[in-house]
């Protein structure tokens, strides 16, 4: 990629922001309609999980392999072709006649979406080569994922009370049509020095291990263990299959030399902790406000903003302080403020008192605020920058699958126990062991936060990137010496 002006570098970063803001503002609006699809679509819990889980379960599965090809292939022309994917498939969801066509649909928009945020990320790490003005990119881009916690809940309530939950689709085309125009014009076209080949038999495993085990977790509740054991099964098998048969592959899917490095390693572990507590507190709190409380669309978006704004305000401080300071300080704090918020709700049942909920979602907006900038800086960090796109997708494969769990488990557990007939007297009891679970998501975030950002993992992550460095020269020799 040729050297940039500083004017054209911000150009590009406000591009690629565009993309995740539409991926986010989706994802965020569409949990406050949850409750108004489920009554016009007649949905049951495992439907609402299914419509979030059947985006990021695609996504999750997807990303690696569009992380690649797009280092093989182009990166501009893949970004450009998850553009109209994901604009297209937000069309056709607007226009869905039932729960069965939406779940299709939503993963038309996920095979759009791969192409979106980790080509993105990929495209500002070889955009941003220095350091420091690479964390404060990458902090800018965390912000828009404040953003759209901000804006998601409210433009999502307005849109379902004003018009419908289809209206929520409608977002997307012109920030998507936009988004196109400017990629084709301002976005200079990068790849990789050497291409990755496909990896097709990796694919395949990935798919079965996060699709068998996404669908075990979800129809456990309702199907019984006969049905789902057959995919547990699958599960337990991919994941062996998957290990077993990466290394041998001279250009794997997932580069499991990668998680030498114990801050890369602990980075992906923090993704899926971080997101499985962001999709379960979204899932748990869209319903309790509006099928407990029973407030409208707005007002359940209304209450979302004591977490949201504090997103949108911590995520900027978290990259900087990436860039000056390293990644070990604003994970602490993610850690120990989400930790503080599942405690609250599962001890104190903090969703029964205005003051408590207030406080339990600002805990929860400044711990997630802070977290999602130290995770993607360390996963593209120290590795080279031919394998940029591989490693941010790994960073994004761990967070939809995060939030592929982390909906998927605290929707089985609060289906378990809660009757129909029930509904509104038994949430919060109901919801009890979900907040447990969040909560140890929580303190994972904060003890691998203590554990891989210390100078033994700043060793690891050294090691490893010379390692891959001079793999990268050995292969480049190989070709040329083949080549004559």
């Amino acid at each position: 990629m040729p050297e940039l002006s500083h004017r054209r570098r911000m150009l590009v970063l406000a591009i690629c922001c565009m993309s995740l803001l539409i991926v986010s503002l989706d994802n965020t609006a569409l949990n406050v309609a949850l409750p108004s699809m489920q009554r016009d679509l007649h949905a049951t819990t495992s439907g609402l999980q299914w419509t979030i889980d059947a985006y990021t379960l695609v996504l999750a599965s997807l990303l690696m392999l569009a992380g690649s090809t797009a280092d093989r292939i182009g990166r501009k022309r893949v970004f450009m072709t998850g553009l109209v994917l994901f604009s297209v498939g937000s069309l056709l969801c607007s226009l869905a006649p039932d729960l069965e066509l939406l779940v299709v649909f939503r993963m038309i928009q996920a095979v759009g979406g791969s192409m979106l945020n980790p080509v993105a990320m990929s495209i500002i790490t070889n955009t941003f080569t220095d350091s420091r003005e690479r964390a404060r990119a990458i902090g800018v881009w965390g912000a828009v994922v404040g953003i759209s916690m901000a804006a998601g809940p409210l433009v999502g309530g307005l849109l379902v009370q004003s018009v419908s939950w289809r209206a929520i689709f409608w977002v997307n085309l012109p920030v998507g049509l936009a988004a196109l125009l400017l990629t084709l014009r301002f976005v200079p076209e990068s790849r990789a020095p050497k291409a990755r080949r496909p990896d097709p038999v990796g694919q395949l495993l990935v798919i079965a291990l996060f699709g068998s085990l996404t669908y075990a977790i979800i129809e456990a509740p309702d199907a019984g263990a006969a049905t789902v054991a057959p995919f547990a099964v699958i599960a337990v098998a991919a994941l062996p299959a998957l290990l077993w048969y990466e290394p041998r592959r001279a250009e794997p899917l997932i580069d499991l030399r990668f998680f030498r490095s114990a801050p890369f390693s602990g980075a992906t572990v923090i993704a899926v902790s971080a997101f499985a507590s962001l999709g379960g507190f979204l899932f748990l709190s869209t319903l309790y406000l509006q099928n407990v409380r029973g407030l409208d669309a707005l007002h359940a978006g209304l209450w979302m903003l004591p977490m949201a704004a504090p997103t949108f305000l911590c995520a900027p401080l978290s990259g900087r302080l990436v860039g000056s300071r390293g990644p070990r300080l604003p994970l602490l704090v993610a850690g120990t403020a989400m930790t503080a918020s599942g405690v609250l709700f599962a001890v104190f049942e903090a969703e029964t008192s205005n003051t408590t909920l207030f406080i339990g979602y600002v805990l929860f907006g400044i711990g997630f605020g802070f977290v999602n900038a130290p995770i993607t800086n360390t996963a593209v960090s120290g590795m080279p920058r031919a394998q940029a796109g591989v490693a941010a997708a790994v960073a994004s494969t761990s967070r939809q699958l995060g939030q592929t769990l982390g909906v998927a488990v605290v929707g089985a557990v609060l289906a378990a126990g809660i009757g129909p007939s029930s509904y509104r007297q038994e949430f919060v009891s109901a919801a009890r062991p979900g907040w447990w679970i969040l909560t140890l998501c929580g303190l994972a975030v904060l003890v691998l936060g203590l554990l891989t950002s210390g100078r033994w993992a700043h060793r690891t992550a050294e090691r490893t990137a010379e390692q891959l460095r001079s793999a990268e020269v050995r292969q480049v020799v190989g070709a040329s010496g083949a080549a004559r």
